[in-house]
């Protein structure tokens, strides 16, 4: 593992001019040498001529949210992150590393979730570079070290929790901010020995695979379709003994067993039918 090591750089701007000054010093004194025949004044004019091609090798800029990594003859010699004209060792090689946030947009995945169910899964990764020498050095393509591991953890992730299940299970499509929340520990976890940050990890796509998309669907509205009737059930149960009770404490009826039944029989399919009752009105008796 590398550590990455902080560079100071000084400002390019003093180099820039003074080499510049340097270059026409010397060209001028290189034509007065000629004609005046000065060997050891020429000779000087063009080493100083030189040496300011030596200062101008120095300057490079960079830009914000960008790095430069300092190589001399294969050896790490720090990371410089000063914004501008900057100048350092001419010998120095320098290689530049963005640190903006990027956004990885994950291809659809098709995988079988815990129950064993094929879903199509993909996510959206937000990340940055955050240790320079580790992304360099450690790993052979920080980029597509994070596109690899990115999906080997979506893979993962669906393999670990079914899609959809009770109110106090975890599932890829109840809990979606928990399955988040856990992408993100995974990957950082992956790609901490690449330097990487992951700033955010989510779910972009989540749906069955197509060969079982219909029957899942009839499913869930089978499941829909239940869930409703026992709260309509339920609900009608309670106003019908609430009704009797009424009844009761009031004494505007005392009704039978068998009358009690008929009674309850009959709130229970006025309630619970999908249609609006039609009333029937007993011109009799309530025995007739």
């Amino acid at each position: 593992m590398h550590s990455e090591r902080k560079l100071e750089t000084p400002t390019g701007w003093v180099p820039l001019f003074m080499a510049i000054a340097m270059a026409v010093v010397s060209i001028a004194v290189f034509i007065w040498a000629i004609a005046n025949h000065s060997v050891p004044v020429l000779v000087g004019s063009i080493v100083v001529f030189i040496l300011s091609f030596f200062v101008f090798g120095g300057l490079f800029v960079i830009n914000p949210n960008e790095a430069a990594i300092m190589l001399l003859f294969g050896a790490y010699k720090g990371t410089t992150k000063q914004n501008g004209l900057r100048w350092a060792n001419p010998f120095y090689s320098k290689i530049r590393l963005s640190l903006k946030a990027r956004n990885l947009n994950g291809d659809r995945l098709k995988v079988n979730d815990l129950s064993g169910n094929p879903i199509e899964i993909a996510a959206v990764v937000v990340w940055k570079v955050d240790n320079t020498a580790e992304a360099l050095f450690d790993v052979d393509d920080y980029e597509e070290y994070v596109t690899t591991q990115s999906e080997s953890a979506v893979r993962h992730l669906a393999g670990a929790y079914p899609y959809d299940g009770g109110d106090a299970e975890v599932t890829l499509r109840g809990t979606t901010e928990e399955v988040s929340e856990r992408l993100q520990m995974e990957l950082q976890e992956r790609l901490a020995k690449a330097g990487v940050r992951v700033v955010e990890a989510r779910l972009s796509h989540l749906a069955y695979a197509p060969e079982i998309a219909h029957a899942m669907l009839q499913r869930q509205q089978a499941s829909a379709v239940v869930a409703a009737r026992t709260k309509i059930v339920e609900g009608a149960v309670g106003m019908v003994e609430l009704a009797l009770s009424e009844l009761s404490e009031k004494g505007l009826a005392n009704f039978d067993e068998d009358r009690k039944a008929v009674m309850i029989s009959n709130l229970l399919v006025v309630l619970c039918s999908e249609h609006a009752a039609q009333p029937v009105l007993n011109a009799g008796t309530l025995h007739q």
